[in-house]
């Protein structure tokens, strides 16, 4: 309570002196008045106390002048008022002159006492104040990703806190002039600045320079470092998000040029560069432009090659590490040259590594002056990681493909082979020993019945033989598949089968040797399924070509269809493996669906651009 009046009677701005006269000239008549009641009851100094409480609240509130007035107007009502009997002031008393001298003692020290606690009010008055200001702007400043944005906000709160004409927080340097005072604003290796009118008196410039002033590089200080770490996370969301569609790509065996296209237009948006480009390694010395993204203005390169030396692409391919070039104005070469010429000033480029070995570079460029910044190699590697992954994947792919494929052929021509050599030697043979025991048999006497039987037993034993050794070269290669071709040699298989076929016309003219194989044995192994597992009572083929709408490739596609019981798992282990193989060796595609009791249907592509020989 003591304190809560203390503050009430000690504010920073004292009441008007009107008020304070009429106050003491209150407080002198109300002292008389008690003194003239408690005279006769009380000594003189307990008298004196009375009119020294109005000289010390007169001093606490209204300050050192009036306190001195109401000193000597007590000590003159104080010995004029005192009784008994009622007396003037007597100026020679030495008495009376001790009393004013206690009382202006009194009244300075409770001024001096009162302004310091009033100094004191005010500047906790200024700290709450500045408090809550800087409370408020912090919840400004730390809310947003763009401190400029708030800057103004922040200024006019500050002028309105401090009382001040204007106020203005820059966050760069900016000088004096005539009419305001700029004050420095430190914030880690930037200045801003805090503007303020020129003609603030002294104590509001100190209060600035040493409360205010600091506490602004401070909410700076955090506000920059929280943008810059905003900023930091934008970007490393940005770049995860660029890196991700291209892990995408490279996860789902796209081709190596989607690929690099896909890397050379997203290390342009995220570096914020002007060019980009995809350099393969071709001979010696040499480099070949095989993806790109520029802005316009500047010429496109895709597909030219260059001869590398004296450029970043000779140190990238030397040394297998990245690369930069803050200015090519005394770059040699014929890139440098090109840089000059399309205007642009400096690059990084990364290499691309396949296996242990430098398969290309990625090479990012830019018209400014200004050098990249220092983490743009190792940025820029984690691009050239993917595409090194996508190249090494296509690559493997491919050299697999060509493995099965040669599997295949060699395969099938190991087959046909096998099936002329049957053909043309052993059949033969045995067609000659047939003939030559019914000669043998037709000159032999007209009697010797049981010579005669056991050589027409050999004779038949012979025949059976021959049928034996057709039907084995016929599975190892059609004669039918060689000389008619693929429709000849369905129609033969949909002729030998149980189960009623019905094929369609189909192509007439004649297909790659390889491609007519792999369809035929699809169509045979398919046949001999729906007979012998899923008894199927009917079965369809249909044979067709069309193109292909993406890639303009001639496509042969089967359809074999049939009621049976379904439920057909190639997972399992059937020849439905085998074919698969076969198909996808030969760049195809291979498709069942058999669900139960639904019967099953085989679905199958191929191109006919490959794997061409002689039929």
């Amino acid at each position: 309570m003591l304190a809560r009046l203390a503050a009430r009677l000690v504010r920073p701005t004292p009441p008007t002196l009107g008020l304070g006269i009429t106050v003491g000239a209150l407080l002198v008549m109300v002292e008389m008045l008690l003194v003239y009641l408690l005279g006769h009851i009380a000594s003189r100094d307990a008298l004196e106390v009375f009119f020294l409480l109005g000289v010390l609240a007169i001093s606490t509130i209204w300050g050192l002048r009036l306190a001195l007035a109401m000193s000597v107007v007590s000590v003159a009502a104080y010995n004029i008022g005192y009784v008994p009997p009622v007396r003037g002031l007597d100026v020679k008393q030495t008495r009376e002159w001790a009393e004013l001298v206690a009382f202006l003692v009194a009244a300075v020290l409770a001024s001096l006492m009162a302004e310091l606690a009033r100094a004191r009010a005010t500047e906790s008055v200024e700290r709450r104040e500045e408090a809550d200001l800087f409370a408020g702007l912090a919840r400004l400043c730390l809310a947003v990703h763009d401190l400029r944005s708030v800057l103004p906000e922040a200024s006019r709160r500050l002028a309105q806190t401090l009382q001040l004409p204007f106020a203005a927080i820059e966050r760069d340097s900016v000088p004096a002039e005539d009419r305001r005072t700029a004050l420095p604003l430190k914030s880690g290796s930037q200045t801003g600045t805090l503007l303020i009118p020129a003609d603030l008196p002294e104590p509001i410039l100190r209060r600035l320079r040493e409360r205010v002033v600091p506490h602004l590089e401070i909410l700076l200080q955090a506000a920059t470092e929280r943008e810059a770490m905003a900023n930091s996370l934008r970007e490393l969301a940005t770049e995860q998000e660029s890196l991700r569609r291209v892990a995408v790509l490279v996860a789902d065996g796209a081709a190596p040029a989607d690929v690099v296209a896909a890397v050379a237009a997203e290390t342009a948006s995220l570096l914020a560069a002007d060019a980009t480009r995809l350099l393969r390694h071709e001979a010696p010395g040499t480099v070949s432009v095989i993806a790109e993204y520029s802005k316009p203005g500047i010429e496109p390169l895709l597909g030219r090659q260059f001869a590398v030396e004296g450029g970043i692409t000779e140190l990238v391919l030397r040394t297998s590490r990245p690369a930069r070039v803050d200015s090519y104005d005394d770059r040699g070469g014929a890139l440098a040259d090109l840089a000059r010429k399309e205007g642009l000033h400096s690059s990084v480029a990364a290499p691309i590594m396949v296996e242990g070995r430098v398969w290309g570079a990625l090479a990012v460029l830019w018209a400014r002056r200004e050098p990249a910044p220092p983490d743009t190699e190792q940025r820029l590697a984690q691009f050239t990681e993917l595409v090194g992954t996508a190249v090494a994947n296509t690559e493997s792919r491919a050299e697999l493909n060509m493995s099965r494929t040669r599997i295949v052929l060699a395969a099938d021509e190991a087959r046909r082979r096998i099936e002329r050599d049957l053909h043309d030697g052993v059949q033969q043979r045995l067609v000659s020993l047939g003939l030559e025991l019914r000669e043998a048999q037709a000159l032999l006497p007209g009697d010797p019945d049981e010579v005669r039987a056991r050589l027409g037993r050999t004779t038949e034993g012979l025949a059976d033989t021959f049928k034996e050794l057709q039907e084995i070269s016929r599975g190892l290669h059609p004669a039918i598949l060689s000389q008619g071709g693929l429709m000849p040699a369905l129609k033969s298989l949909a002729r030998r089968s149980p189960v009623p076929v019905t094929i369609n016309p189909g192509p007439k003219r004649r297909l790659p040797r390889s491609v007519e194989v792999a369809a035929y044995y699809v169509v045979s192994e398919a046949l001999t399924n729906a007979t012998k597992h899923a008894h199927a009572l009917s079965i369809d083929v249909d044979v067709d070509i069309t193109v292909d709408s993406e890639t303009q490739r001639e496509i042969l596609t089967l359809s074999i269809r049939d009621d049976g019981g379904g439920g057909a798992d190639p997972a399992l282990g059937s020849g439905l493996v085998g074919l698969v193989d076969r198909v996808e060796a030969l760049g195809g595609h291979l498709q069942i669906s058999s669900p139960a009791g639904r019967g099953t249907a085989l679905f199958v592509t191929l191109p006919t651009d490959i794997g061409r020989g002689p039929t």
